[in-house]
Protein backbone atom coordinates (compact mmCIF):
# COMPACT_ATOMS: atom_id res chain seq x y z
CA UNK A 1 0.00 0.00 0.00
CA UNK A 2 1.36 3.37 -0.99
CA UNK A 3 1.86 5.67 1.96
CA UNK A 4 0.48 9.17 1.86
CA UNK A 5 3.88 10.76 1.23
CA UNK A 6 4.66 8.58 -1.80
CA UNK A 7 1.15 9.03 -3.14
CA UNK A 8 1.55 12.79 -2.81
CA UNK A 9 4.80 12.69 -4.80
CA UNK A 10 3.19 10.63 -7.57
CA UNK A 11 0.24 13.02 -7.74
CA UNK A 12 2.60 15.99 -7.88
CA UNK A 13 4.31 14.60 -10.98
CA UNK A 14 0.97 13.54 -12.44
CA UNK A 15 -0.47 17.05 -12.39
CA UNK A 16 1.07 17.85 -15.75
CA UNK A 17 -1.27 15.25 -17.28
CA UNK A 18 -4.30 16.10 -15.18
CA UNK A 19 -5.76 18.71 -17.62
CA UNK A 20 -5.54 16.18 -20.47
CA UNK A 21 -7.36 13.51 -18.49
CA UNK A 22 -9.99 16.07 -17.44
CA UNK A 23 -10.55 16.99 -21.08
CA UNK A 24 -10.95 13.36 -22.08
CA UNK A 25 -13.57 12.80 -19.36
CA UNK A 26 -15.42 15.97 -20.34
CA UNK A 27 -15.53 14.87 -23.98
CA UNK A 28 -16.71 11.40 -22.98
CA UNK A 29 -19.56 12.80 -20.87
CA UNK A 30 -20.55 15.18 -23.67
CA UNK A 31 -20.69 12.34 -26.20
CA UNK A 32 -23.04 10.40 -23.93
CA UNK A 33 -25.18 13.50 -23.29
CA UNK A 34 -25.55 14.09 -27.04
CA UNK A 35 -26.34 10.47 -27.82
CA UNK A 36 -23.16 9.91 -29.80
CA UNK A 37 -22.20 7.13 -27.39
CA UNK A 38 -24.95 4.61 -26.69
CA UNK A 39 -26.73 4.75 -23.34
CA UNK A 40 -29.43 2.16 -22.60
CA UNK A 41 -32.70 2.78 -20.80
CA UNK A 42 -34.08 -0.28 -19.01
CA UNK A 43 -37.78 -0.69 -18.33
CA UNK A 44 -37.36 -0.33 -14.58
CA UNK A 45 -36.04 2.52 -12.45
CA UNK A 46 -32.31 2.69 -11.74
CA UNK A 47 -30.64 4.33 -8.73
CA UNK A 48 -26.92 4.93 -9.08
CA UNK A 49 -24.67 5.15 -6.03
CA UNK A 50 -21.29 6.58 -6.96
CA UNK A 51 -18.63 9.13 -6.22
CA UNK A 52 -16.36 11.66 -7.87
CA UNK A 53 -13.20 10.56 -6.11
CA UNK A 54 -11.23 7.34 -5.99
CA UNK A 55 -11.24 5.40 -2.78
CA UNK A 56 -13.90 4.77 -0.20
CA UNK A 57 -16.82 7.12 0.35
CA UNK A 58 -19.25 4.57 1.82
CA UNK A 59 -20.91 3.29 -1.35
CA UNK A 60 -21.46 -0.23 0.00
CA UNK A 61 -23.20 0.92 3.22
CA UNK A 62 -25.37 3.25 1.11
CA UNK A 63 -26.35 0.43 -1.25
CA UNK A 64 -27.34 -1.67 1.77
CA UNK A 65 -29.28 1.26 3.23
CA UNK A 66 -31.21 1.85 -0.01
CA UNK A 67 -32.00 -1.82 -0.52
CA UNK A 68 -33.45 -2.05 2.99
CA UNK A 69 -35.34 1.22 2.54
CA UNK A 70 -36.95 0.07 -0.71
CA UNK A 71 -37.59 -3.58 0.17
CA UNK A 72 -40.88 -2.83 1.89
CA UNK A 73 -42.36 -1.37 -1.30
CA UNK A 74 -40.34 -2.75 -4.21
CA UNK A 75 -38.12 -5.68 -5.15
CA UNK A 76 -34.66 -4.14 -5.40
CA UNK A 77 -31.80 -5.85 -7.18
CA UNK A 78 -28.15 -4.81 -7.08
CA UNK A 79 -25.72 -4.60 -9.97
CA UNK A 80 -22.04 -4.28 -9.05
CA UNK A 81 -18.89 -4.21 -11.13
CA UNK A 82 -17.37 -6.98 -9.03
CA UNK A 83 -14.07 -5.21 -8.50
CA UNK A 84 -11.16 -7.61 -7.95
CA UNK A 85 -13.44 -10.60 -8.63
CA UNK A 86 -11.79 -13.42 -10.57
CA UNK A 87 -14.78 -14.37 -12.71
CA UNK A 88 -14.73 -13.13 -16.30
CA UNK A 89 -18.30 -14.11 -17.17
CA UNK A 90 -20.40 -11.25 -18.61
CA UNK A 91 -22.93 -11.63 -15.76
CA UNK A 92 -22.46 -13.41 -12.43
CA UNK A 93 -25.33 -14.21 -10.10
CA UNK A 94 -23.78 -13.67 -6.68
CA UNK A 95 -27.08 -14.09 -4.83
CA UNK A 96 -30.55 -15.08 -5.98
CA UNK A 97 -31.99 -13.47 -2.87
CA UNK A 98 -31.99 -16.80 -1.03
CA UNK A 99 -28.45 -18.10 -1.20
CA UNK A 100 -24.98 -16.63 -1.70
CA UNK A 101 -23.74 -18.48 -4.77
CA UNK A 102 -20.19 -17.16 -5.26
CA UNK A 103 -17.07 -16.66 -3.19
CA UNK A 104 -15.30 -13.33 -2.58
CA UNK A 105 -12.43 -14.60 -4.74
CA UNK A 106 -14.70 -15.05 -7.77
CA UNK A 107 -17.21 -12.27 -7.22
CA UNK A 108 -15.25 -9.67 -5.22
CA UNK A 109 -15.54 -8.88 -1.52
CA UNK A 110 -18.14 -6.12 -1.75
CA UNK A 111 -20.74 -8.06 -3.81
CA UNK A 112 -20.50 -10.98 -1.37
CA UNK A 113 -20.89 -8.61 1.58
CA UNK A 114 -23.98 -7.15 -0.11
CA UNK A 115 -25.37 -10.64 -0.70
CA UNK A 116 -24.84 -11.71 2.91
CA UNK A 117 -26.17 -8.46 4.35
CA UNK A 118 -29.35 -8.39 2.28
CA UNK A 119 -31.42 -11.59 2.42
CA UNK A 120 -34.14 -11.43 -0.20
CA UNK A 121 -32.20 -9.07 -2.48
CA UNK A 122 -30.52 -10.51 -5.60
CA UNK A 123 -26.98 -9.35 -6.40
CA UNK A 124 -25.19 -9.67 -9.74
CA UNK A 125 -21.83 -8.50 -11.01
CA UNK A 126 -21.29 -7.32 -14.57
CA UNK A 127 -18.61 -5.10 -16.03
CA UNK A 128 -21.25 -3.90 -18.52
CA UNK A 129 -23.91 -2.99 -15.98
CA UNK A 130 -26.70 -2.97 -18.54
CA UNK A 131 -26.19 -6.73 -18.96
CA UNK A 132 -26.56 -7.24 -15.23
CA UNK A 133 -29.66 -5.10 -15.06
CA UNK A 134 -31.18 -6.83 -18.08
CA UNK A 135 -30.50 -10.23 -16.48
CA UNK A 136 -32.35 -9.30 -13.28
CA UNK A 137 -35.20 -7.89 -15.34
CA UNK A 138 -35.56 -10.95 -17.61
CA UNK A 139 -35.36 -13.34 -14.65
CA UNK A 140 -38.09 -11.41 -12.84
CA UNK A 141 -35.86 -10.97 -9.80
CA UNK A 142 -36.20 -7.20 -9.37
CA UNK A 143 -38.41 -4.25 -10.25
CA UNK A 144 -35.88 -1.55 -9.32
CA UNK A 145 -32.10 -1.54 -9.69
CA UNK A 146 -29.42 -0.16 -7.42
CA UNK A 147 -26.22 0.44 -9.35
CA UNK A 148 -23.14 0.13 -7.13
CA UNK A 149 -20.34 2.54 -8.11
CA UNK A 150 -22.24 3.84 -11.12
CA UNK A 151 -21.61 7.58 -11.46
CA UNK A 152 -19.08 7.17 -14.28
CA UNK A 153 -20.95 4.25 -15.90
CA UNK A 154 -22.92 6.36 -18.37
CA UNK A 155 -23.81 3.45 -20.67
CA UNK A 156 -26.81 2.75 -18.41
CA UNK A 157 -29.33 5.52 -17.84
CA UNK A 158 -30.55 6.13 -14.33
CA UNK A 159 -33.49 7.83 -12.63
CA UNK A 160 -31.65 8.93 -9.51
CA UNK A 161 -27.93 9.72 -9.31
CA UNK A 162 -26.50 9.84 -5.78
CA UNK A 163 -22.93 11.10 -5.42
CA UNK A 164 -21.16 10.37 -2.16
CA UNK A 165 -18.29 12.27 -0.55
CA UNK A 166 -16.19 11.54 2.47
CA UNK A 167 -16.99 14.39 4.85
CA UNK A 168 -13.27 15.19 4.98
CA UNK A 169 -13.03 15.88 1.21
CA UNK A 170 -11.51 19.25 0.29
CA UNK A 171 -12.89 20.03 -3.13
CA UNK A 172 -11.23 23.42 -3.39
CA UNK A 173 -7.78 21.81 -3.57
CA UNK A 174 -8.72 18.56 -5.31
CA UNK A 175 -7.02 17.51 -8.55
CA UNK A 176 -8.20 15.15 -11.25
CA UNK A 177 -6.26 11.92 -11.80
CA UNK A 178 -3.32 11.43 -12.30
CA UNK A 179 -2.70 14.61 -10.35
CA UNK A 180 -5.10 13.69 -7.56
CA UNK A 181 -7.98 11.51 -6.44
CA UNK A 182 -10.80 12.83 -8.64
CA UNK A 183 -12.13 10.52 -11.36
CA UNK A 184 -13.66 13.43 -13.27
CA UNK A 185 -13.51 17.22 -13.11
CA UNK A 186 -15.90 18.80 -10.56
CA UNK A 187 -18.13 20.01 -13.41
CA UNK A 188 -19.37 16.40 -13.69
CA UNK A 189 -21.34 16.99 -10.48
CA UNK A 190 -23.94 18.81 -12.57
CA UNK A 191 -25.24 15.32 -13.48
CA UNK A 192 -25.99 14.46 -9.84
CA UNK A 193 -29.46 14.49 -8.31
CA UNK A 194 -28.26 14.40 -4.72
CA UNK A 195 -25.05 14.72 -2.72
CA UNK A 196 -24.37 12.67 0.41
CA UNK A 197 -21.59 13.43 2.89
CA UNK A 198 -20.59 10.29 4.79
CA UNK A 199 -18.63 9.63 7.93
CA UNK A 200 -18.80 13.03 9.58
CA UNK A 201 -17.98 12.78 13.27
CA UNK A 202 -17.81 15.44 15.99
CA UNK A 203 -14.17 16.12 15.12
CA UNK A 204 -14.93 16.58 11.42
CA UNK A 205 -17.69 19.16 11.76
CA UNK A 206 -15.70 22.07 10.33
CA UNK A 207 -14.55 20.09 7.26
CA UNK A 208 -18.05 18.71 6.65
CA UNK A 209 -19.58 22.18 6.88
CA UNK A 210 -16.98 23.56 4.46
CA UNK A 211 -17.70 20.82 1.92
CA UNK A 212 -21.44 21.22 2.31
CA UNK A 213 -21.14 24.97 1.81
CA UNK A 214 -19.05 24.48 -1.34
CA UNK A 215 -21.56 22.02 -2.83
CA UNK A 216 -24.53 24.25 -2.02
CA UNK A 217 -22.75 27.26 -3.48
CA UNK A 218 -21.78 25.51 -6.73
CA UNK A 219 -25.00 23.47 -7.15
CA UNK A 220 -27.73 25.26 -5.19
CA UNK A 221 -30.56 23.17 -6.68
CA UNK A 222 -29.05 19.83 -5.68
CA UNK A 223 -29.95 18.65 -2.17
CA UNK A 224 -27.19 17.70 0.27
CA UNK A 225 -27.67 15.11 3.01
CA UNK A 226 -25.34 13.72 5.63
CA UNK A 227 -24.92 10.18 6.90
CA UNK A 228 -22.98 8.74 9.81
CA UNK A 229 -21.75 5.24 10.61
CA UNK A 230 -23.01 3.80 13.86
CA UNK A 231 -21.75 0.55 15.44
CA UNK A 232 -24.76 -1.65 16.11
CA UNK A 233 -23.28 -4.90 17.39
CA UNK A 234 -20.71 -7.65 17.05
CA UNK A 235 -20.56 -11.12 15.59
CA UNK A 236 -17.90 -13.78 15.25
CA UNK A 237 -16.94 -16.94 13.44
CA UNK A 238 -19.16 -19.14 15.56
CA UNK A 239 -22.27 -18.07 13.65
CA UNK A 240 -24.32 -17.43 16.78
CA UNK A 241 -25.73 -14.15 15.54
CA UNK A 242 -25.16 -10.58 16.63
CA UNK A 243 -24.34 -9.66 20.22
CA UNK A 244 -24.16 -6.31 21.94
CA UNK A 245 -21.10 -4.07 21.98
CA UNK A 246 -20.73 -4.63 25.70
CA UNK A 247 -19.50 -8.17 25.00
CA UNK A 248 -16.02 -6.81 24.28
CA UNK A 249 -15.75 -3.91 26.70
CA UNK A 250 -13.17 -5.65 28.90
CA UNK A 251 -11.41 -7.68 26.17
CA UNK A 252 -7.99 -6.46 24.90
CA UNK A 253 -8.27 -6.31 21.10
CA UNK A 254 -6.02 -6.09 18.06
CA UNK A 255 -7.75 -4.26 15.18
CA UNK A 256 -7.02 -4.69 11.48
CA UNK A 257 -8.65 -3.81 8.17
CA UNK A 258 -8.05 -3.56 4.43
CA UNK A 259 -10.34 -0.73 3.34
CA UNK A 260 -9.80 2.52 1.46
CA UNK A 261 -10.02 4.76 4.52
CA UNK A 262 -8.93 2.74 7.56
CA UNK A 263 -9.35 5.79 9.79
CA UNK A 264 -13.12 5.46 9.31
CA UNK A 265 -12.96 2.03 10.98
CA UNK A 266 -10.78 3.42 13.73
CA UNK A 267 -13.25 6.24 14.42
CA UNK A 268 -16.20 3.84 14.45
CA UNK A 269 -14.73 1.53 17.08
CA UNK A 270 -16.37 2.36 20.42
CA UNK A 271 -14.18 4.56 22.62
CA UNK A 272 -14.37 2.14 25.52
CA UNK A 273 -12.88 -0.73 23.49
CA UNK A 274 -9.39 -1.64 24.63
CA UNK A 275 -7.36 -1.55 21.40
CA UNK A 276 -3.85 -2.88 22.04
CA UNK A 277 -2.62 -2.69 18.44
CA UNK A 278 -3.56 -1.76 14.90
CA UNK A 279 -2.65 -3.00 11.41
CA UNK A 280 -3.86 -1.71 8.04
CA UNK A 281 -3.69 -3.27 4.58
CA UNK A 282 -4.47 -2.03 1.07
CA UNK A 283 -8.12 -1.78 0.04
CA UNK A 284 -9.53 -5.17 -1.06
CA UNK A 285 -6.44 -6.95 0.33
CA UNK A 286 -6.64 -10.72 -0.37
CA UNK A 287 -5.84 -12.03 3.09
CA UNK A 288 -3.81 -15.23 3.32
CA UNK A 289 -3.34 -17.60 6.23
CA UNK A 290 0.19 -16.23 6.61
CA UNK A 291 -1.20 -12.68 6.90
CA UNK A 292 -3.55 -13.75 9.63
CA UNK A 293 -0.95 -15.81 11.45
CA UNK A 294 1.30 -12.74 11.54
CA UNK A 295 -1.59 -10.69 12.93
CA UNK A 296 -2.13 -13.25 15.67
CA UNK A 297 1.57 -13.11 16.56
CA UNK A 298 1.42 -9.30 16.82
CA UNK A 299 -1.75 -9.48 18.88
CA UNK A 300 -0.35 -11.99 21.34
CA UNK A 301 2.85 -9.99 21.71
CA UNK A 302 0.83 -6.90 22.59
CA UNK A 303 -1.38 -8.75 25.05
CA UNK A 304 -4.55 -8.87 22.93
CA UNK A 305 -7.03 -11.69 23.48
CA UNK A 306 -8.96 -11.32 20.20
CA UNK A 307 -8.89 -9.69 16.77
CA UNK A 308 -11.49 -7.27 15.47
CA UNK A 309 -12.11 -6.25 11.87
CA UNK A 310 -14.70 -4.92 9.40
CA UNK A 311 -17.56 -6.77 7.73
CA UNK A 312 -15.98 -6.22 4.33
CA UNK A 313 -12.74 -7.89 5.44
CA UNK A 314 -14.47 -10.69 7.29
CA UNK A 315 -16.22 -12.12 4.20
CA UNK A 316 -12.76 -13.14 2.93
CA UNK A 317 -11.49 -14.76 6.12
CA UNK A 318 -14.47 -16.15 7.99
CA UNK A 319 -13.56 -19.77 7.22
CA UNK A 320 -9.93 -19.45 8.38
CA UNK A 321 -9.46 -20.64 11.95
CA UNK A 322 -6.79 -19.00 14.07
CA UNK A 323 -5.34 -19.19 17.53
CA UNK A 324 -7.42 -16.17 18.58
CA UNK A 325 -11.10 -15.41 18.00
CA UNK A 326 -12.02 -12.87 15.31
CA UNK A 327 -14.79 -10.41 16.04
CA UNK A 328 -16.56 -8.24 13.48
CA UNK A 329 -17.90 -4.77 14.16
CA UNK A 330 -21.34 -4.47 12.56
CA UNK A 331 -21.91 -0.90 11.36
CA UNK A 332 -24.98 0.71 9.83
CA UNK A 333 -25.38 3.95 7.93
CA UNK A 334 -27.80 6.41 9.48
CA UNK A 335 -29.11 9.20 7.27
CA UNK A 336 -30.36 12.61 8.26
CA UNK A 337 -34.05 13.46 8.26
CA UNK A 338 -35.58 13.93 4.82
CA UNK A 339 -33.32 11.59 2.86
CA UNK A 340 -35.69 8.61 2.89
CA UNK A 341 -38.62 10.69 1.67
CA UNK A 342 -36.44 12.23 -1.06
CA UNK A 343 -35.45 8.81 -2.42
CA UNK A 344 -38.88 7.21 -2.19
CA UNK A 345 -40.56 10.21 -3.79
CA UNK A 346 -38.13 10.23 -6.69
CA UNK A 347 -38.67 6.57 -7.56
CA UNK A 348 -42.30 6.07 -6.52
CA UNK A 349 -44.48 4.89 -9.37
CA UNK A 350 -41.60 4.59 -11.83
CA UNK A 351 -41.35 1.31 -13.66
CA UNK A 352 -44.23 -0.35 -11.78
CA UNK A 353 -46.82 -2.25 -13.76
Amino acid sequence: MLNNRLLGILFLFGRIFSPLYSLVMRIRAALYARGLLASTRLSLPVISVGNLSMGGTGKTPMVIYLARLLSGQRRPGIVSRGYRGRSRQPVNLVSDGKNTLMSPIDAGDEPVLLAQSLPGVPVVTARQRVLGGDFLLRQGLADILILDDGFQHLALQRDLDLVLFSAQTRMQSAWVFPGGMLREPPSALARADCFVLTGAGPGDRAEADTLRGWLQGEYPRTPVFEGSYQPVGLYGQEGRGRVGLSALHSVPLFAFCGIAHPQSFRKTLPLNFLIKGWQTFADHHPFTEDDLAALVDQAVTLGAAALITTEKDFVKIKDIRLGLPIWVLAVELQMEHGFDRFVVTRVSGQGQS
